[in-house]
């Protein structure tokens, strides 16, 4: 299903060796956190972004965000009929900010936020996962 060569970490790798941005340690340091959710996880650069399936993509760093760095989750590319919604993913620490039925994004300031928020994100990401 993901075979080209974008759907690989050596490709996530040499798009982080050749990235300039100012949030450029938060990004790594989410995306180690995110690879640590859950062996199943593999990841690509989907959307000019590196991004993160377990079959279907379900995650994608945003490049975008104003200030530090954002993480979109989402149900992959096709719609679907049942979304995840609210009431499916815990979420105590308040994480998820709900942009859609199937969307919700996660922002940080830093790497050091990031890493203060490890626990609580991959708690979202592994209950994320079993929808897709």
């Amino acid at each position: 299903m993901h075979s080209t060569p974008a759907d690989t970490s050596q490709a996530v790798d040499a798009f982080m060796a050749a990235l300039r941005h100012p949030a450029r340690d938060a990004i790594a340091r989410l995306r180690s956190v995110i690879l640590d959710s859950d062996p199943s996880i593999a990841e690509g650069v989907k959307w000019n972004a590196p991004s993160f399936r377990v079959g279907e993509y379900f995650a994608t760093i945003n490049l975008r965000a104003k200030t530090g760095v954002g993480l979109v989750l989402h149900l992959g590319a096709k719609t679907r009929r049942v979304a995840v919604g609210r009431d499916a993913i815990e979420d105590p620490a308040g994480l998820l900010k709900w942009v859609a039925k199937d969307r919700a994004l996660v922002e940080f300031k830093d790497g050091q936020d990031v890493m203060a928020r490890k626990l609580a994100l991959q708690a979202i990401l592994r209950a994320w996962i079993p929808h897709l």
